[in-house]
């Protein structure tokens, strides 16, 4: 307090104790009272306490008054005075709605006080705000008459109210008891909020923005308002600097952690700010809000959250340890985006952050609609720095076109987040809003943090954006600024753009430039325009000269300015140059970067005085002055067509570059605006109103995206989503300003109701226009293609409404370009009078699509800017120029809109439309020469313009070098043209066509790029469109984008779809295809259909009767009829019907019902009926899948074999039991390829010749890849049973099928024996399209409909997700997890107590289903380990958890039955297509299947979820049957040469007879098309056949497997015997023979094994090719040497197999799968190759390629220690021992070479347990003849020893191969070897049968000599084919045929002794 005489305190301490005592007194209840302020006043020395008035009203506040009344001046005078001032309160008071006398008596007690002038008006201004200016200047001006008219006026009339004068102490007594019950403030609520104190809040209290009413301001003390001759002047002054607080120090940077550190290199410490902020920014993941002013520092506060983000992705921790400064980052883990609100402070913040994060390797982009990234660019980046409108478009597909980008997002920025308040605000609060909800429902948290200028109402931004007040709300005054600015607001007078006014700027703003440059300061001038620079800047030096001041702004005396003059003297710029000599520099965006850098260098050298320049400066470029000068507030808006106000953003920034805290302790900052802007910019810059939303005027819009998304799908979601923007935040704080009455605000404080209204009536708009399904029942809101595709393109609904009614199906260019010009994103635009004229000219001039509407309508002007874009055409008005760039912006995006709609209609007027497109991005006309758009001079394009004719695309294809050159006369650039030529992307496209039924055609594409790749004119993709069109060319049949990539650019691509075909049938349709990019760049193909040969109707379905349920008393069998009542006791319906056939007759049966409906059931029937003819008999179940066997093989096993006495056996790849146990078995159950192998050997297999019943469950397969297999199976078997004279029943069971009669006439099966039912079981299906282009945000966008599908079907039941891969089970189940976290009950599918999850939890091995687990839902995948599976099927079968998501393998392997099926989607990934590829028909009906219990629900329920294309085909297919087709002559040669292997076949006409006997002979005369059979004529058909059986031999004769001799005759080689043992593939066979050498490399021989075959179909999945090329790195061998691409499954196997040997941890699980599948087919493929190398007598390759068996079965390399192999002993082992050495070893030798070994621990036991079972042989040879020489081999080992041999009869002798999946007996080979010539003369395989007791276990076997070796001295090789190292080798001396005629036939020892 000022000190006054007459103690004053005690003055004031009186009269406070007896207004409190008063108001005890009157019981006046002070909670809930705001704080009450004093308002100091000095007085006189002879005042007294009765002297000072008091006075209480509402709404004011306590304040004491000494005042010294004058002597009485004129009465008259004073009557007017106090007159005046009652009108002026009566005036404010009804404005604002409060008490006249209140306000009186506050500006008399202001009047009296002793405050300067300069602190007067500062509350004058705060009591009556900014509109009462003048009345302001007047008390001021007239302050001492006024008090003394008010005092005179009192005098004369005592005891009147006090608005007429002041009061007396009795009327103070008396008003004081009138106002004793009103509260103090009648707005208790604000004061209450006010009364808050939050802990980070600094300088608020003390800078109090609002009034009571909280829409006033306050000039800060010593503001100055002066009045000049043209201008008015407020000058703000720089707010004092806060002093440190108790305890405040700066954060020195050398205290922080070495993070840190090294971000803030260069730092001494972090600034006050920054230092108050690091304990939350940094050391927290706090939400936070920092209002702080302009140049404080706010990057550096977001670079801390930044690194706190960092930090929590990095080892070590830099907290934990501070010390160290080397981190490793997980860099994938994690994202930052920092939302700018302009492209250029984009580009700051990027460069900044890029700088400071280089040393970490953190990658920060600029993600901008200028900077766009590429999905792996953006993968690769860490910090994506964006704009609102990017990062919207982004997040409208990301959430789920891209959500491993989004759910990657932890860090959140929203830089300037006070543009709440501007048109663009709307857009924050989207994003604030859709993070918010997306952090709720996938409880992935995203930390939010916002950066702002001052604002008033923090608090309601800070309550939106999430932040806790007390910790992360952070509020820094002006006074905070590190350096000081002194603002000043020029207000120029004259007319507003009149030409008074600009020249009073001109004036203005030179005042200011040359006073501050005389003062020697340098000076930044900001104007608007790109040559407004040039023009200001040689304004003010005109003046300059005028005023004979050029002198000030010389700069020849700067010691750089020579320097400066020759850098400067080199540009291209001549006012540039002229302009820097006299000190002053222009920078615009317009210049060349190095004429940019030139002044930003010299003007920071302070050469330059004055610098003209646009406001990019100010965002792009650090480049601080003393002052900066904003010249004018008005700049043109292209997108609203007019002029505008400067915003309030750019001039926080702009002034943000006034100061240089090196060099001054303050900047200043002028503004210089016209008269009427002055007070809106004094208010507007000292953040003194409270920023509204502008949400409402983008509702619809946003509601639209949310809809789209997926993310709103209901009017509550809406509702509730509504609550999370600042709308809602404002709505309930100042509702007036949104339209809500009070009364409404008090019944609903929540404003539910307000916030429906708002979004029914968005919604039903968007209803009206058809951008989403609003039912107003349900209030369900489904999105509609046209809405997804307004969001996704950014298109307002209006545009929308307006495009329903101008789309239309054949469209010209003129129309698109009318159509464009109508979208509102145009309509704010105006055409100005002085534009028409210029407008007129581009009409006439560039505008070749004729314009219906004037120019002086914004659709004419919009047309006319688009038109005259593409035509290049030069515009001279600014503003034209500015229209024209936004309308090109924005057209081009309308018109790719516009595209997406016609084509989702499938209208052909998409391909005008495309064109459009294309036109708009290249520039160019569609008539314009297409070469104009490569890199060619424009004289060129021109003259084949002129020729157009003769150099169209296709004639210059045709041209040499040469003819090119004289074609546009010039033979210079005749290659130049050719390059482009052969650059310009053309597709090349072929088909097939496959009728399926009459009403639908598979089409078949063959795409093959017809250019020449080149990365610098197409990049790394090229993307096109293909559609199909009808004959008319009025609609498109189907349509799908293609994108072709670089490294996939000369191969032939394949594209297959489905059409429906129109009755009657069209002679031909069109394929289009047509570039995405490039003009002209369209192939056309004619298909005719006028051949086309369609196929019979389907035939009709088999009636299911309305029979009595059978009993199973009917089996009459009580074995049976026990098996059956432990499950039911009634047959179904189904059953009823085929028992009499299936159990009481033998005839061939075809079953077709759909999964579910009890074909098991029918295999037991057919199962007992052939046991009960035929007891000694064997049943073959034949199952597509493994996973079915072994359902099957389980279920039989435990209900069939002990109960009826019968030995089921399993026999797959994965089981092969031996000969003993299938001979012994009766029922086999095998997977068609081993049955194939077996059968094939049927003269020499008993057991096959004992088949009577063959079971083929999912014999609908015939049409996959396994369907030629089970044709030769059907095939052979009836050939065995011909032969044999023993009767082969056969039974097919299949899902219902669209041709049963084909199929039942190949399994000779009568009309009694057909059963084909439809709908045997109901289920009740739904069908789902969805939209996008690629697959896998196509499948997130699938997981909310799923969950909304369990809750509408299956809320509490089982529930089956099948989805196509392993990836996809992991990322269904988090977001349904997610999804439930929304939910009141997060754990609604789990079925379990706490005490049960936890205990099973134990057993679970994979973190992902330990993870979905507790919330009731578990995966299902071949990559998860067998107890994972086996645990996730007993829970859901057992009901304890309601959801699995499991692959499409669950379908077939395991019965599962589930109420609800969804199938989320129906593609999966094709490693050779490079694609997604539709699913088998017969998966999903397999899938479907699986819906219904038949002991619980009536029906089942499914959900197919589909792409939107697909749609069609599975409503068609689902309901009607899918025919069933052959595909038998894809692979016939390798059946083909098996029967000539097995000698089924010997001649050309058996292998007919074989032909007519397959499914295939009787389907390609039923559906010609189809197979290709051009004439369906019998003799047609027998020509065809012919040719295509002649060139299937062909193919076996090249590849050696037959000969053909003299008469015809087929005859098998050795070659074709042993693809035919070992079931390869004959292309096996004849590439390895082709490259095949001696003496080969390890390499080589891997790379043969990679290139089988058989490793065709090894999957790569997406992005697989990646990892492969990484792990490749780790090998031995590069992928150079394989000579294919990384995505090459051959490539895959190889990569694969040296990372088995090299025994490295694989990057994903499935490769673990993949690597067993690798592994199993590997020695099937070796033993082979080993045979054919034995056939060509090459030693040394035949032991490198059992060297590479023994790596495969050991895990090692051929070169690694073989001890290697052994428990505990490292490859890198230092003293290897060798196993032959280890095998003579006692056991307490081992111990001690296990040690040598540096075996440790437990392992010493498995070590010697190892050795021990390692094998001893002996070897003996002799002959009895001269031709074959037999070996016999015995076998011992350790254990033998120790065991006296009592175990051997029970052992069998399995192999030590702990890193082979599957368990391996020894094998050996036996070879007979000449090795000084490298050549191997026989070979032959050895293993041991469990021996007798007390007698080694031995092999016998016998090798033929051929007779050029008889007599000969040899070797014979045993060798190991799992052991490496462990063989013997014994010389035998042969002997000769005399030998044996002395030995009198005796065997002859050929041993010779050492």
């Amino acid at each position: 307090m000022k000190a006054r005489q007459g103690d004053p305190v005690a003055n004031v301490e009186a009269e406070l104790q007896r207004f409190l005592q008063a108001l005890e007194e009157l019981r006046i209840d002070l909670d809930g009272y705001s704080e009450i302020s004093e308002t100091e006043a000095q007085s006189d020395s002879n005042a007294s306490v009765d002297d000072i008035e008091w006075a209480f009203c509402e709404d004011d506040v306590l304040s004491d008054v000494s005042c010294q009344v004058p002597e009485r001046p004129d009465e008259e005078q004073h009557v007017s005075q106090a007159e005046w001032l009652a009108a002026l309160c009566r005036r404010r008071a009804h404005t604002e709605g409060f008490a006249s006398d209140v306000l009186y008596n506050n500006l008399i007690q202001l009047l009296l006080s002793d405050h300067s002038a300069d602190e007067l008006e500062t509350s004058l201004v705060e009591l009556l705000g900014f509109d009462e200016l003048d009345g302001i200047s007047r008390l001021i001006l007239e302050r001492r008459s006024i008090v003394d008219a008010v005092a005179a006026t009192k005098a004369g009339s005592n005891g009147q109210r006090a608005v007429d004068g002041l009061m007396t102490k009795e009327q103070r007594r008396a008003q004081l008891h009138r106002n004793g019950g009103r509260p103090i403030f009648t707005n208790p609520q604000r004061m209450s909020a006010n009364q808050q104190q939050y802990p980070h809040v600094y300088g608020a209290a003390q800078n109090s923005s609002l009034d009571f009413f909280g829409n006033r301001f306050a000039l800060p003390v010593g503001s100055l308002r002066e009045e000049h001759d043209y201008y008015e002047e407020v000058t703000i002054p720089p707010a004092q600097n806060v002093p440190p607080m108790l305890g405040e120090e700066p954060k020195l940077i050398a205290s922080l952690d070495g993070l840190c550190r090294g971000c803030f290199k260069g730092y001494r410490s972090l600034n006050r700010i920054q230092s108050l902020v690091y304990p939350v920014a940094y050391e927290t993941s706090e939400n936070m809000l920092i209002c702080a002013p302009t140049g404080a520092g706010k990057t550096d506060v977001a670079m801390l959250t930044v690194l706190q983000t960092i930090a929590a992705h990095c080892t070590p921790s830099p907290r934990a340890d501070a010390s160290t400064d080397k981190f490793e980052i997980m860099k994938a883990d994690f994202k930052v985006v920092y939302v700018a609100p302009m492209k250029a402070l984009a580009a700051e913040v990027v460069d900044k952050f890029s700088k400071k994060l280089a040393w970490l390797g953190i990658s920060c982009r600029e993600l901008t609609g200028d900077m766009q990234l590429t999905k792996q660019e953006i993968q690769r980046t860490q910090i994506l720095v964006t704009t609102p409108e990017k990062w919207d478009v982004v997040t409208r597909k990301g959430m789920t076109t891209d959500a491993e980008l989004v759910q990657k997002v932890k860090l959140l920025i929203f830089d300037e987040v006070h543009m709440l308040h501007d048109e663009r605000g709307a857009v924050i609060e989207t994003l604030v809003a859709r993070t918010q909800r997306y952090v709720e429902a996938t409880q992935s948290p995203v930390r939010v943090i916002g950066l702002s200028a001052t604002l008033p109402n923090y608090l309601d931004v800070a309550d939106f954006l999430g932040v806790n007040r007390y910790v992360g709300l952070f509020f820094f005054s002006s006074a905070f600024r590190p350096v000081g600015l002194e603002q000043h607001f020029i207000g120029v007078k004259g007319k507003p753009g009149g030409r008074q006014s600009n020249e009073n700027l001109d004036k203005a703003t030179y005042e200011q430039v040359s006073r501050l440059v005389n003062e020697g300061h340098q000076v930044m001038v900001f104007v608007h325009a790109r040559k407004a620079t040039v023009r200001t800047a040689q304004t003010l030096l005109e003046m300059a000269i005028n005023n004979k001041d050029d002198v000030d702004f010389d700069p020849s005396e700067h010691p750089m300015f020579d320097i400066g003059k020759r850098d400067v003297g080199r540009s291209k710029n001549r006012e540039l140059r002229e302009l820097f000599v006299k000190g002053f520099g222009i920078h615009n965006a317009g210049m060349l970067r190095s004429d940019r850098n030139l002044v930003e260098k010299y003007f920071g050298e302070g050469l330059l005085k004055v610098l003209c320049c646009t406001a990019t400066l100010a965002w792009g470029v650090n480049l601080p002055a003393y002052a900066v000068v904003i010249r004018g507030t008005q700049l043109y808006d292209p997108q609203k067509g007019s002029f505008v106000d400067l915003g309030v953003l750019d001039v926080l920034q702009i002034f943000g570059r006034a100061g240089r805290p090196q060099y001054e302790t303050h900047g200043v900052g002028y503004i210089c605006t016209t008269h009427d802007r002055l007070a809106h910019y004094t208010a507007a810059i000292m953040s003194q109103r409270p920023i509204e939303s502008r949400f409402q005027d983008r509702l619809i819009d946003n509601l639209n995206a949310e809809i789209a998304l997926g993310t709103v799908t209901k009017i509550d979601e809406a509702v509730s989503w509504l609550s999370y923007t600042y709308l809602f935040v404002r709505m309930r704080k100042n509702p007036q300003v949104y339209g809500i009455e009070q009364g409404e605000m008090s019944d609903d404080p929540t404003l539910a109701g307000r916030r429906r209204d708002l979004i029914v009536a968005a919604a039903r708009k968007l209803h009206k226009t058809q951008m989403v399904v609003y039912d107003e029942r349900t209030e369900l809101l489904t999105a509609k293609d046209l809405g997804r595709i307004a969001s996704n393109y950014y298109i307002s609904h209006q545009s929308v409404d307006a495009f329903n009614c101008s789309l239309k199906e054949k469209m010209t260019e003129a129309d698109v370009f009318r159509c464009i010009s109508q979208a509102t994103e145009f309509s704010q635009m105006q055409s100005r009078d002085t534009e028409q004229q210029e407008l007129d000219e581009l009409k006439s001039f560039a505008a070749p699509c004729a314009i219906k509407s004037e120019v002086s309508t914004v659709e004419g002007k919009v047309n006319v800017l688009l038109q005259a874009y593409v035509s290049r055409a030069a515009i001279d008005d600014f503003a034209l120029v500015s229209d024209t760039n936004y309308v090109a912006q924005n057209g081009s995006r309308v018109c790719r809109a516009l595209f997406e709609i016609v084509l989702s209609r499938s209208w052909p007027s998409a391909a005008t439309i495309l064109s459009v497109c294309k036109m708009l991005e290249k520039r160019m006309w569609s008539f314009e020469h297409p070469l104009a758009q490569m890199a060619l001079p424009k004289e060129i394009t021109h003259k084949l313009e002129e020729k157009r004719t003769a150099a169209s695309i296709e004639v210059l294809r045709d041209m040499d070098v040469g003819e090119l050159g004289s074609l546009v006369n010039f033979q210079r650039l005749g290659g130049k043209i050719k390059q482009a030529v052969d650059n310009f992307p053309l597709l090349a496209v072929d088909y097939e066509l496959a009728p399926l039924t009459r009403q639908v055609l598979r089409v078949k594409l063959f795409i093959t790029p017809d250019f020449d790749w080149s990365v610098s004119v197409h990049g790394a993709v090229e993307s096109f469109w293909l559609w199909v069109e009808d004959e008319d060319g009025m609609e498109i049949l189907y349509s799908e984008p293609f994108l072709l990539s670089k490294r996939r650019a000369s191969d032939v691509h394949e594209l297959e779809f489905t059409i429906p075909l129109p009755e009657p049938l069209p002679p031909q349709i069109f394929v289009r295809a047509t570039s995405d990019r490039w003009l002209g760049a369209e192939t056309l193909t004619a298909i005719s259909l006028g051949t086309l040969v369609l196929p019979r109707d389907a035939n009709p379905a088999t009636e299911l009767l309305d029979l009595q349920p059978l009993p199973i008393t009917a089996l009459h069998d009580p074995t049976l009829e026990e098996i059956c009542a432990r499950r039911f006791l009634y047959f179904n319906p189904v059953q009823t019907q085929y028992f009499h056939t299936l159990y009481n007759t033998q005839q061939n049966v075809l079953i077709g019902a759909p999964t579910g409906s009890g074909k098991t059931v029918a295999a037991e029937l057919a199962l007992w009926a052939a046991f009960r003819r035929y007891p000694k008999s064997k049943v073959v179940y034949i199952a597509p899948m493994k996973a079915l066997v072994r359902e099957r093989m389980s279920d039989w096993s435990s209900r069939l074999s002990a109960a009826m006495g019968r030995a089921v056996v399993e026999l797959t790849g994965d089981n092969t039991p031996d000969t003993r146990q299938i001979r012994s078995a009766d029922i086999i159950i095998t997977t068609p390829e081993k049955w194939d192998g077996i059968s094939r050997s049927w003269k020499n297999r008993d057991y096959v010749r004992d088949v009577s019943l063959v079971i083929i469950d999912e014999i609908h397969l015939l049409g996959s890849d396994r369907g030629p297999i089970l044709e030769v199976i059907v095939s052979r078997m009836n050939y065995i049973a011909d032969q044999t004279k023993r009767p082969v029943r056969i039974l097919g069971l299949s899902t219902a099928v669209a041709n049963p009669l084909d199929l039942a006439d190949w399994l000779n099966i009568s009309p009694s024996g057909l059963f084909n039912f439809r709908h045997a079981a109901p289920v009740e299906i739904h069908i789902d399209g969805f939209p996008g282009r690629a697959y896998c945000p196509r499948m997130n966008s699938m997981n909310k409909p799923a969950f909304a599908a369990i809750k509408t079907h299956a809320p509490t039941k089982p529930v089956l997700i099948f989805v196509s891969s392993r990836r996809q089970t992991r990322l269904t189940a988090k977001d349904l997890i997610a999804l439930c976290g929304s939910e009141d009950n997060p754990r609604r599918f789990l079925k379990m107590t706490e005490d049960e999850l936890e205990m099973i939890l134990t057993r679970v091995q994979d973190e992902n289903l330990k993870a979905s687990l507790p919330f009731g839902i578990a995966l299902h995948h071949a990559g998860l380990a067998e107890t994972d599976r086996r645990l996730a099927e007993e829970l859901f079968v057992n009901q304890k958890i309601q959801v699995l998501v499991a692959t499409s393998t669950l379908a077939w392997g395991v019965n599962t039955p589930a109420s609800l099926v969804i199938i989320k989607g129906t593609e999966f990934f094709d490693a050779k297509l490079g694609g997604y590829k539709d699913m088998d028909l017969t998966d999903v009906l397999q899938m479907l299947g699986r819906a219904g219990r038949p002991q619980y629900d009536t029906y089942g329920i499914a959900c197919i979820f589909v792409k939107d294309n697909k749609k069609n085909f599975y409503k068609h297919f689902l309901h009607s049957g899918f025919p069933v087709e052959s595909s038998l002559h894809t692979c016939l040669a390798d059946h083909l040469n098996a029967e000539v292997a097995a000698g089924t076949i010997r001649s050309t006409a058996d292998a007919f007879d074989l032909l007519q006997s397959t499914y295939f002979f009787r389907r390609v005369q039923q559906n010609p098309t189809y197979y290709d059979l051009e004439e369906a004529s019998a003799e047609g058909l027998m020509t065809y056949l012919a040719a295509w059986l002649d060139g299937v031999l062909k193919e076996l004769q090249l590849s050696s497997c037959i000969e053909i001799d003299a008469q015809g005759q087929l005859v098998a080689t050795s070659v074709g015997r042993v693809t035919s043992y070992y079931y390869l593939s004959h292309t096996t066979v004849r590439g390895f023979l082709a490259n095949a050498t001696d003496r080969a490399t390890f390499e080589q021989a891997l790379q043969w094994l990679s290139d089988a075959t058989e490793f065709d179909e090894q999957p790569v999945r997406h992005n697989e090719d990646l990892v492969n090329a990484e792990l490749a790195k780790s090998l031995r061998y590069s992928l150079g040497s394989s000579r294919k691409p990384p995505w090459d499954p051959h490539v895959k196997a190889f990569v694969l197999l040296q990372a088995h040997f090299e025994g490295l941890m694989l990057p994903v699980t499935d490769y673990i799968t993949d690597t067993i599948s690798v592994l199993d087919q590997s020695v099937r493929v070796l033993q082979a190759y080993i045979d054919l190398t034995v056939d060509q007598g090459c030693l040394s390759t035949t032991l490198m390629l059992i060297r590479l068996m023994q790596s495969c079965k050991q895990g090692l390399w051929h070169d690694d220690p073989p001890c290697a192999l052994l428990p505990g002993v490292s490859r890198q082992v230092e003293r290897p021992v060798a196993l032959q050495d280890l095998q003579m070893m006692k056991a307490r030798e081992l111990r001690q070479a296990a040690r040598q070994l540096r075996v440790t621990g437990s392992r010493i036991e498995e070590f010697i347990t190892a050795v021990q079972r390692l094998p001893r042989l002996r070897v003996h040879a002799t002959q009895s003849d001269a031709q074959t020489l037999q070996v016999d081999v015995t076998r011992s080992d350790s254990r033998d020893s120790a065991s006296g041999n009592q175990e051997a009869k029970d052992r069998e002798y399995v192999a030590w191969t702990p890193k082979f999946p599957k368990a391996q007996t020894e094998g050996w080979f036996a070879m007979l070897v000449e090795a000084s010539n490298d050549e191997v003369i026989a070979l032959r395989r050895v293993s041991f049968n469990p021996g007798v007791p007390n007698r080694p276990a031995q092999a016998h076997c016998t090798l033929n000599i051929p007779r050029d070796s008889e007599g000969s001295r040899l070797t014979i090789l045993i060798v190991s084919d799992v052991y490496p190292s462990i063989e013997n080798a014994v010389e035998v001396k042969l002997a000769r045929r005399e030998d044996f005629i002395a030995a009198d036939d005796r065997k002859i020892d050929v041993h010779i002794q050492p």
